[in-house]
């Protein structure tokens, strides 16, 4: 039981969990979790961080389709700031207290900002990690928001 999992039963709400068996050989999580669900890309989301106005330190989570790419300036933009960078691979790890490829936007170490693409509110439901590799949770993009008192954003390309 991963800390995502708990995060979405103790605020109670629906959802589902989706395992599969990942390749360590695998570096691209979320296409690797789309083909095992034999889901379409477009509702899988990955977890990013992005560091703000060049500090390290100051961190925001962006969930973006796996079918896309984080647009680092509209992500700034949405979040208030006027740059944003992918964070180290060290600190993301450190601040959310999840390994890359199992980063989830659930049940964080730290609650930081965090925006989500608004193509996700364009699915009944959709897939994020749940907080390990080859561990999803399937969730409506609603509950997804408030879990992470997220804001939508066009983030993605």
């Amino acid at each position: 039981m991963t800390p995502a999992i708990k995060h979405a039963e103790r605020e109670k709400i629906e959802f589902k969990i989706h395992q599969y068996e990942h390749d360590p050989a695998v570096q691209a999580y979320g296409e690797e979790a789309a083909e095992a669900m034999g889901a379409e890309a477009s509702r899988v989301f990955k977890t990013l961080l992005i560091a703000l106005n060049g500090e390290s330190k100051n961190l925001a989570v962006a969930v973006v389709p796996v079918s896309g790419q984080l647009n680092l300036k509209a992500a700034a933009s949405s979040l208030g700031a006027k740059k944003a960078a992918m964070a180290d691979a060290r600190i993301a790890q450190n601040t959310t207290g999840y390994i890359l490829g199992g980063i989830s936007p659930l049940g964080q170490k730290k609650r930081l900002p965090t925006i989500i693409d608004e193509s996700a509110f364009e699915f009944d439901t959709v897939f994020v990690s749940a907080g390990k590799r080859g561990l999803e949770i399937e969730l409506s993009a609603n509950n997804l928001q408030i879990l992470c008192n997220a804001a939508k954003s066009k983030c993605s390309v």
